[in-house]
């Protein structure tokens, strides 16, 4: 299954709802969403900063990241990115793909 890293921040609103819920709350809400669309949740960490969360997930597909993304961010209490993880074998296939590349001005 594709793996990602998901930088997320809070709004005002969504700190709000942490502070009432808490942390073990808030990843139980996570682990939820996850399985609805297939995914599990492999770690989470809160931190302070430019960022209050990271999490890395395992989900089936693209589209299943796509859905889960837009519908935690659809309701405003927080913003997020993800980043999608490669194995060093997926490194591997990929360097001994062939590409066919010129490069500009060659």
């Amino acid at each position: 299954m594709p793996k990602y890293l998901i930088r997320a921040s809070y709004s005002a609103e969504g700190t709000k709802g942490l502070l009432t819920e808490g942390g073990t709350g808030r990843r139980q809400a996570v682990e939820q969403v996850l399985r609805s669309c297939g995914g599990t949740l492999e770690w989470m960490y809160f931190a302070f900063g430019d960022d209050d969360l990271y999490i890395v997930v395992d989900m089936p597909d693209d589209v299943s990241m796509a859905a889960t993304s837009m519908k935690v961010r659809a309701t405003g209490a927080i913003t997020s990115r993800a980043v999608p993880l490669l194995s060093p074998e997926d490194i591997d296939a990929a360097a001994r793909t062939q590409v066919d590349f010129r490069a500009p001005g060659a």
